[in-house]
């Protein structure tokens, strides 16, 4: 007997709506809970207390996600405050509603995203259904998008950016080929690892003006060039340029900086000796900083006990504890269901791709797509965590 699906998931718009019900009902139940620092809060907690302070920090990740939420809480009226001393530490007055607020919304605007996903990739109502809903309701992308952590902009961004190049290249306005780059640039604002975005779509791409070499391709060439290139390195320098122009005074970062960058610090021994050590340009700046971004990276070789090797991720060997209360617990753990059904999805996906990969295109992005953003970490030394999976793992849902 052929399956049926009931009427819900056979209307887009229904199904759509009950995604994001689902999604917004589990990243919004006891919003704010609880009220102390958890994890790397106590770091990305001071970050965007400096924007409002002015006083220069360095971080190993650019700055987008810290401004967004910076941004965010200067509506409702944050004042930084010692909140972040200590993992534990009780938040004064309400500043943690607002601070968590724009990470948990992304956090539930992910699984619509999946959901829309799926459908230009050719999955039926249902298939969509299950992908957003799976998405919605996994652990571990639920902890991660409720504190003041940043990937869940990450994965918002970045999915979002498939979504726009896919909808584009089914036919879609012609705007959303643009909105692909903007995406994909705010993607790796936050992250680097958002590159990924940017070189899925960049592969997709190529692969169809190469297919279409004898025809129109050369007509695009700069369209698809101002958009996968100018737009997403627009969007990722223009970051750095207001996190210059909220940093304007000597701060605890200044040491990992140069000293001619410390020189443009108001403040700074630098600034004072100005005829000794002359300030660098605006250019000069990202590029200092970027440069110093990814030496920071490369010296994180201290250990920690619940980092974890990258080979363990798809089993969830080891998660994450996060925070103790008086009777409770947090875990970074994933959604049994969601974690060890996607994997074993991918290791039958790759059986089906040996045997007929001609008939299973869509099933091969989804695979290579999953591959870009898992195996890169074999070649990674520093430290590393279960959250660094998150790209691979959506990408395996949609798999399953």
């Amino acid at each position: 007997m052929k399956f049926r699906p009931p009427p819900i998931l056979r209307s887009r718009r229904a199904a759509l709506i009950a995604v994001l019900v689902i999604s917004v009902a589990t990243h919004f139940a006891f919003y704010g809970t609880p009220d102390t620092v958890v994890f790397d809060e106590v770091h990305f907690g001071k970050f965007v207390s400096a924007y409002y302070t002015g006083e220069y920090y360095f971080d190993i990740h650019p700055p987008l996600g810290k401004l967004i939420i910076a941004g965010v809480a200067k509506v409702f009226g944050f004042v930084p405050s010692a909140d972040f001393e200590t993992i534990g530490g009780a938040f004064s007055g309400n500043s943690h509603l607002y601070l968590r607020l724009l990470p948990t919304l992304a956090g539930a605007l992910l699984a619509p995203v999946i959901f829309l996903l799926a459908l230009e990739l050719g999955l039926s109502v249902a298939a969509a259904f299950a992908a957003g809903a799976l998405i919605g309701m996994d652990n571990a992308l639920l902890v991660q998008s409720r504190l003041v952590l940043l990937d869940s902009f990450l994965l918002l961004f970045g999915f979002s950016s498939v979504l726009c190049y896919l909808r584009w290249r089914n036919g879609g306005s012609r705007w959303f080929l643009p909105a692909a780059g903007v995406l994909a640039g705010a993607a790796a604002g936050i992250k680097w690892t958002g590159l990924s975005f940017l070189a899925i779509v960049g592969v997709m791409e190529l692969a169809h003006l190469w297919i279409d070499r004898k025809g129109t391709a050369r007509k695009r060439l700069h369209t698809v060039a101002l958009s996968l290139v100018a737009a997403p390195l627009i969007v990722y320098t223009a970051s750095f340029v207001v996190h210059f122009a909220l940093l304007p005074k000597s701060g605890p970062g200044d040491a990992f900086m140069s000293q001619s960058f410390q020189a443009t610090l108001q403040g700074s021994r630098y600034a004072q000796e100005g005829e000794d050590w002359p300030p660098i340009n605006l250019l000069s700046m990202v590029v200092e900083l970027n440069a110093e971004m990814f030496r920071s990276n490369q010296r994180l070789t201290a250990t920690h006990p619940y980092s974890s090797a990258w080979y363990t991720w798809p089993f969830m060997t080891r998660p994450i504890f996060y925070w103790v209360g008086d009777m409770s617990r947090i875990y970074l753990l994933g959604n049994p269901v969601v974690w060890y059904g996607s994997t074993a999805a991918v290791v039958l996906a790759l059986w089906f791709l040996v045997r007929r990969f001609r008939r299973e295109q869509v099933l091969a992005v989804l695979v290579g797509a999953y591959a870009l953003n898992f195996l890169p970490f074999i070649g990674i030394g520093r430290v590393m965590f279960l959250y660094h999976y998150f790209t691979a793992l959506v990408f395996a849902v949609l798999v399953l």
